[in-house]
């Protein structure tokens, strides 16, 4: 038997922009909890895609989470001995979490001088549909429609 799941921390919103989004953005960057760190790379990222596109960095940078955010992903399951890639819905806070962790990921991977440089690099490029969070959404969708023979196993 299972435990009570456990309960959800309300965020605060961030100082700049009010928004709880961001600081969940700015939570996921974050290392060895140096979250005023992890601010500033944020909103200096922010500035130079304003910079870059000449336009609102943070209307930006939500255009690119909603670009990342997968609909469907698969999820292992093993039935009579075998194992199956089955295609399912994302929960729609799962949704976000995952966008949120691709960004930062793939954005760590570039190749860049600053974390601010390389996110807003990546923010910029998963904007106009580009870069590689947005193939790793495409990936993940590609998987879900090779394997939607198996969605009859879904529970």
């Amino acid at each position: 038997m299972r435990k009570a799941q456990a309960k959800k921390l309300p965020l605060a919103p961030d100082p700049r922009f009010s928004d709880k989004l961001v600081t969940r953005f700015v939570n996921n960057i974050m290392w060895e909890g140096k979250k005023s760190g992890a601010f500033t790379i944020f909103y200096a990222a922010l500035e130079k895609v304003a910079k870059q596109t000449s336009e609102d960095g943070y209307e930006v940078w939500k255009k690119a989470l909603a670009n990342v955010a997968p609909a469907v992903e698969v999820r292992s399951r093993r039935i009579g001995g075998a194992t199956f890639q089955i295609p399912s819905e994302v929960r729609p806070d799962r949704r976000i979490s995952l966008s949120m962790k691709w960004l930062i990921r793939y954005s760590r991977e570039r190749n860049g001088r600053s974390m601010a440089d390389k996110l807003a690099n990546e923010i910029v490029a998963a904007s106009k549909g580009e870069g590689a969070a947005f193939k790793k959404k495409e990936d993940t969708h590609r998987m879900a429609e090779a394997n939607k023979a198996f969605a009859h196993f879904r529970i």
